[in-house]
């Protein structure tokens, strides 16, 4: 008879409450209008929205800048104060509780049809609400689905928490009916392209300054910029970072609450349209007509979702030592001020640092290791060697401290079982052996369109992936580090680690200026684990550690095949000079045909967030450099740079001692 896992128990994240089980026992209209009381900041002084934006608008910020673009443009002051008023109404918000009411009722309907559970650390919220009485609160989630941008304000409802105004992006604005009723439960509208328009700037940022210094309400915005579609952690954008932090350094607030907040999918909803996306597919437009059309969805099962409220951060504990605030007396309040150095890396380091604590604080579900197994084995595995391997690779999560819901007094077999049948789309499973779906399709099958198809489903299948990757990231780095680096020598390895991590730091996230501390981490990790031994002088692999090794490179793999791609198409194929629109499209076309003639295998390298992350990288290693002509930027390859670091990939991907490639 199969036996229930010792280590099942140990690994469900305790803490955790399941909010819909509550709501499939009671009436969803009497939660809706149910009272709410939340204990809002005790510092802020109840205003509307309307008021809100009149301060705004007679801010002596917004009146300083809005003199200068008179006298630089030569324009009538009330011709650029409406402007600046037809802006505000543009961005925005009208929270209003009866909305949100009217969401609650939709979405707990919604909620309770696709997913089986969300699940809530009670704990969290308990700091967050002392946490709001006391400071302004940012809450700062990552983003990962559409989903996001609606279950924060509905927990927060559920447990009688002040409700948050959110930035969002302005498509969602033009969306009939919805972008109303989402602007009326708490959403600001900013817009993606604001390059140097002065006074947009000054709006948007003196609006969301009014917000933090007034204590308003909770801001939420997502670090990230933009919804993930790798679902992996995104370099942090820093323009709202700079804004929310402003009324904190000019003393106008004592403190501000920043907390990370970790939202965890078992599926998500918009899985294959991200792939597609992924793969050169243009993104649909937001629309209520295409919502309406997209509602075939709601009928699949999405499994479970975590959402985790981290500790509150203090920026003012953080700031001690770091800046110098004494420089914003110099200068009064109301004016405008460029950040000095020390404010930038500083604000810059507290973005990353939030993005390691949402990451941290995130939820694996046993699909994320099965996928980490299936990746390595695209021509198929037995079921039972894939569940032997993911209990495996479990085991090494937990040891690198993940935190994993494995559901307890549950078979194995019964929680692999359940996690292929709620991932259908992508993995199927025939006499005994477990392969990779890929999507019908009407009529004849062109090369082309057979590569896409397989492209497709194991992007979906990286995805899932990709939400475990913080796990393994730096002792992966570290176990390529040490079996291709010249020697064992302690200087040798972490020479090597130092360019990885360079050349992947827009692949994944790293605290700028913090090499010896993640190199520090993944050592610690892989010693403590029994992988590695070290000393002053060496750092060697174990004999028992061969295959945690073997794993760790292969978990590093489809990113360093496909950076080989890019480069060999760069030094081989590209010309020295080409705009920069078009190189999606030109690598994406001869990694294609590669992939065709059965030469690599490597189908991550048409994703085209790898392709610009690729092209970042090699940007900030100085081996391209970027121009505007014409308003488009042209990109200029250094193909003897681009060379060196290609062998030096090269060099570090062929080990120094005896691995096998995969696990």
């Amino acid at each position: 008879m199969e036996r229930l896992s010792a280590e099942a128990l140990s690994a469900e994240p305790d803490g955790f409450f399941d909010i819909l089980e509550e709501r499939r026992r009671s009436n969803d209209l009497s939660h809706a209008l149910r009272t709410f009381n939340p204990q809002p900041y005790r510092g802020a002084t109840p205003i509307s929205a309307a008021a809100l934006s009149r301060t705004v608008l007679e801010s002596q910020y917004l009146t300083y800048v809005i003199q200068e673009i008179v006298v630089e443009c030569n324009e009538p002051r009330e011709a650029v104060l409406e402007e600046a008023s037809a802006l505000l109404d543009e961005m925005s918000q009208n929270l209003q509780l009866g909305f949100i009411r009217l969401l609650g009722f939709a979405m707990t309907k919604v909620f309770k049809s696709v997913f089986s559970s969300i699940h809530v650390n009670e704990d969290g919220l308990t700091r967050l609400q002392q946490a709001i009485q006391e400071h302004p609160v940012i809450l700062m989630p990552n983003h990962r689905s559409y989903m996001d941008f609606l279950v924060l304000s509905y927990i927060m409802f559920t447990y009688d928490l002040s409700l948050p105004v959110i930035a969002a992006g302005i498509p969602l604005m033009g969306m009939k009916l919805i972008g109303e009723i989402f602007r009326r439960s708490g959403a600001f509208f900013i817009r993606r392209a604001i390059g140097s328009d002065k006074l947009y700037w000054a709006v948007l940022s003196e609006y969301v300054k009014t917000i933090v210094r007034t204590g308003y309400a909770p801001l939420e915005f997502y670090v990230e910029g933009l919804r993930s579609r790798t679902l992996k952690s995104l370099t942090p954008k820093l323009g709202m970072m700079h804004m929310v932090l402003e009324p904190f350094f000019k003393g106008e607030v004592f403190d501000i609450s920043l907390v990370p907040i970790s939202i965890s999918y078992e599926r998500v909803l918009e899985e294959s349209l991200l792939a597609h996306e992924l793969l050169g597919v243009p993104k649909p437009r937001e629309t209520t007509g295409g919502l309406l059309k997209a509602r075939t969805v709601l009928k699949e099962d999405y499994g479970c979702m975590h959402v985790c409220f981290g500790n509150p951060v203090s920026v003012r504990d953080l700031v001690k030592g770091k800046i110098n605030r004494r420089q914003y007396n110099l200068v009064p309040r109301d004016l405008p001020m460029k950040p000095n150095k020390e404010t930038q890396e500083f604000v810059s380091d507290l973005a990353h640092m939030i993005i390691r604590l949402q990451e941290r604080n995130a939820v694996l579900s046993a699909w994320n290791l099965m996928v980490v197994v299936l990746l390595q084995n695209l021509q198929g595995i037995d079921l039972d060697l894939l569940t032997t391997k993911t209990l495996w690779v479990r085991r090494i999560a937990l040891q690198f401290g993940a935190h994993i819901r494995w559901p307890k007094h549950v078979l194995d077999s019964e929680v692999m079982s359940s996690s292929m049948t709620l991932h259908h789309s992508v993995v199927r499973c025939e006499r005994g052996r477990v392969y990779l779906v890929e999507e019908a399709g009407p009529g004849p099958v062109s090369q082309e369109e057979g590569v896409c198809r397989r492209a497709a489903a194991v992007l979906m299948c990286a995805s899932y992936r990709n939400q475990a990757l913080h796990v393994f990231t730096r002792p992966a780095m570290v176990a390529v580090a040490i079996t291709t680096a010249v020697s064992s020598r302690t200087d040798d390895v972490f020479h090597h680690f130092k360019f990885l991590l360079e050349l992947f730091s827009n692949e994944f996230v790293f605290i700028p200026g913090q090499a010896v501390q993640d190199y520090e981490e993944g050592c610690f990790l892989l010693q403590q684990s029994g992988v590695i031994g070290r000393s002053d002088e060496e750092v060697h692999v174990r004999d028992d550690g061969q295959e945690t090794i073997v794993f760790l490179r292969a978990i590093l793999q489809p990113f360093i095949e496909s950076y080989q791609l890019v480069f060999r198409y760069l030094c081989e194929e590209s010309s020295q000079t080409f705009r920069e629109k078009m190189f999606s499209t030109s690598i994406r076309s001869f990694i294609m045909k590669l992939l065709i003639s059965g030469e690599v295998q490597s189908y991550e390298g048409l994703s085209s967030d790898l392709q610009r992350n690729v092209l970042s990288a090699l940007l900030r290693m100085a081996a391209v450099t970027k121009t505007t002509v014409d308003d488009q930027n042209e990109v200029r390859v250094n193909k003897s740079a681009v060379k060196r670091i290609w062998d030096t990939l090269n060099d570090g991907w062929t080990p120094r001692i005896s691995v096998d490639a995969r696990l």
